[in-house]
């Protein structure tokens, strides 16, 4: 596995004073600039638009760098609100918090250490032949480092940072009062649901013992499968705060982009289906679909990696989400819509024009689905095509609803798939996929 050689080591603030102080940094500046945009305005005689002077791309910048040194249940929640293009945030706000998904500053070494120390004891590095500082990755909760133990076996270490866990509460506090800022959010949206979503999401990923328990779960599932391969939970150096496993040498999905056209194609068709089997078939998911969770191993297998975000999927919600694309395969609008209002897409106060606009978008958007021939990611512009045709939809903020959370996760991991998919240009045809599920 190759290590990036720019990562940035930034301390991550520990005790609630000193990320409440940081954010409230980030608050003063986007309200003192906010402030200053309706000044501007009113200098020049125009009535203001308090929505247009929060949401600019300066603003947006703000949040995210401040976003990304807290890391953790800031940084969770700004990828969070970033996953629904459409459906939560306009597109000046979600281009920016969706750049968090990328790799966050790691921490120093001396607060490594202090870690460390703190879980495996000050005499840790005697068991160890070899441990490099340097991580592997870095994500919203822990970094990854490569280690060997003096027996010969390597291992991947994911080492929590500090403070995460026990800030969750009063970070995600701190920043509801921010996103309830005026102009941040329409009025009338109700984000409570989304941040106490985040909140429970943010305390499951910060417990390790339950992220090794869906290690496990996924690799007895996928054991002795041809395709994926999961690393083994390795118990003796894991704590609620630190996961050890099997190291598995592998390369970046992404180097796939160079095979000839058929394998590129057969392999986004195994992850596709890897998708549908844990929505209708395991009843859980890894909904991060961060590239950087898949890897090429040696052997051929696609390694999957980060098992924290993964998510149960209720018997119910898989046998409705069947339904639906059962009826999004037929084109039948009143099942269509039937489906949508019971999965809670939207909400029957809703206006029945905007009702009317999801809809068309949900028909656009599984077009590729209803093919009789492969889809060509390469060439595939549906992204963009949605993004213009849902202008409308964004545009109407006193209506706008944010879907259940669970959806959220689930869109996340499906788009995340379609990037890929797109990464590789792949030639699929979709509908047989489906069809043995549907």
């Amino acid at each position: 596995m190759e290590k990036d050689q720019n990562f940035r080591a930034r301390s991550v603030p520990q005790h609630a004073f000193a990320r409440n102080l940081r954010m409230g940094g980030v608050a003063g500046g986007i309200l003192g600039a906010t402030l200053g945009g309706v000044a501007s305005e009113l200098m020049r005689g125009r009535r203001p638009d308090l929505a247009h002077a929060a949401l600019t791309p300066a603003n947006a910048v703000r949040l995210a760098g401040g976003l990304a040194h807290l890391r953790g249940a800031a940084m969770k929640l700004g990828q969070m609100l970033s996953m629904e293009n459409g459906f939560a945030l306009p597109p000046e706000l979600t281009a920016i918090l969706g750049q968090l998904q990328a790799n966050a500053p790691a921490m120093p070494p001396k607060q490594l250490k202090t870690v460390l120390n703190a879980e495996w004891g000050p005499d840790w590095h005697k068991e160890f032949a070899r441990f490099d500082v340097q991580p592997l990755a870095a994500a919203s909760i822990g970094q990854v480092h490569r280690a060997r133990l003096r027996d010969g076996t390597d291992l991947a270490i994911k080492v929590q940072f500090p403070g995460v866990a026990g800030s969750i509460d009063s970070d995600i506090a701190t920043l509801g009062r921010l996103m309830r800022m005026p102009g941040v959010l329409p009025k009338g949206l109700d984000i409570a649901p989304l941040l106490a979503e985040a909140r429970a999401q943010l305390h499951e990923e910060a417990d390790y013992t339950r992220e090794a328990a869906a290690l496990v779960d996924f690799g007895t599932a996928l054991h002795g499968d041809a395709v994926f391969a999961v690393p083994r939970f390795h118990a003796p150096h894991s704590t609620a705060r630190i996961l050890a496993m099997d190291f598995i040498d592998s390369a970046p999905i992404e180097a796939l982009a160079n095979a000839p056209q058929d394998t590129r194609d057969a392999r986004v068709v195994q992850l596709i289906t890897l998708v549908l089997r844990e929505i209708f078939d395991l009843g859980f998911m890894q909904t991060d679909p961060n590239f950087a969770n898949y890897r090429l191993a040696p052997d051929g297998r696609i390694v999957l990696l980060d098992f924290g975000a993964t998510r149960a999927i209720a018997p119910d919600i898989a046998a409705r989400y069947r339904a639906l694309l059962r009826a999004l395969l037929a084109q039948d609008r009143a099942a269509m819509w039937q489906h949508m209002l019971d999965l809670g897409y939207f909400a029957a106060g809703q206006p029945e024009v905007r009702q009317a606009l999801i809809l068309d978008l949900a028909i656009q958007a599984s077009a590729p689905l209803r093919q009789d021939a492969p889809y060509d990611f390469a060439r595939a512009t549906l992204i963009e095509d949605l993004a213009l045709a849902g202008r409308d939809l964004g545009g109407a903020r006193e209506f706008w609803h944010v879907p259940p959370a669970d959806l959220l996760f689930m869109h996340r991991k499906i788009g995340g798939m379609f990037l890929l998919a797109q990464r590789l240009r792949a030639h699929v045809h979709l509908r047989p996929l489906l069809e043995r599920w549907v």
